[in-house]
């Protein structure tokens, strides 16, 4: 019971010490941040909440992990949301940036490989009243056309290349934040299209996320 009752605690001292420190400063982010309880969605963070507030991924079960919270911030200050934006998730895992983009945007839709974590992620978004999150059990490398085009594409998982889907289903202008393979690392990249339709393709830093599952990823 002592540790449920710290968990607002120990999600606080994580933002104020690591999230804003490492130059996280707009306050829509800050504030989505407080407002999930990510131990949650961690498996055993009920019990032990502790494990879910320290800036590192965790194991989610199927291979999957929730990303560092860091990283989940920094990609969506680069992601430039706004209230009014719709997005599209790839790679839903235990639905916790969802959660936080459900917050930040207007409509998101999520997808995931894996039909047990799109289902758990799911409920969990319910649990929450999140309701403008829409979880699709679906192959994310292949985006989702039938709701296209999207303002912003967030991707949690390192692709081996830009999928030219997820290009086309962006909006114009539009920006998509994806970890792409690079042989011994990924690179976080920024693909921003602009209104006469050109990309521009910026690396932002390396990083590791678990591989893209489906036709285009590996």
């Amino acid at each position: 019971m002592k540790g449920k009752k710290n968990w607002k605690n120990l999600l606080v001292r994580l933002i104020e010490d690591t999230i804003i420190r490492r130059g996280i400063k707009d306050e829509r982010i800050l504030e989505a941040l407080r407002r999930v309880p990510r131990h949650i969605f961690v498996p055993g963070g009920d019990k032990n909440p502790e494990i879910a507030y320290t800036d590192h991924p965790l194991p989610i079960g199927y291979g999957q992990t929730v990303s560092q919270p860091y990283m989940v911030a920094y990609m969506l200050k680069e992601l430039e949301l706004t209230p009014e934006s719709k997005v599209l998730e790839i790679g839903t895992g235990s639905g916790y940036n969802a959660a936080l983009l459900g917050l930040l945007a207007k409509e998101v839709y999520t997808v995931e490989y894996i039909p047990e974590l799109a289902e758990r992620a799911e409920k969990l978004l319910k649990s929450l009243d999140i309701n403008n999150v829409h979880v699709f059990n679906r192959d994310g490398s292949l985006g989702l056309s039938e709701y296209a085009p999207y303002d912003r594409i967030i991707v949690t998982c390192a692709a081996p290349d830009i999928p030219d889907a997820l290009v086309q289903q962006l909006a114009t202008p539009g920006i998509m934040i994806i970890p792409v393979n690079e042989g011994y690392y990924d690179m976080l990249k920024k693909v921003r299209k602009n209104a006469n339709g050109s990309i521009e393709i910026f690396d932002l830093m390396p990083c590791a996320f678990v591989p893209m599952r489906g036709k285009y990823g590996f």
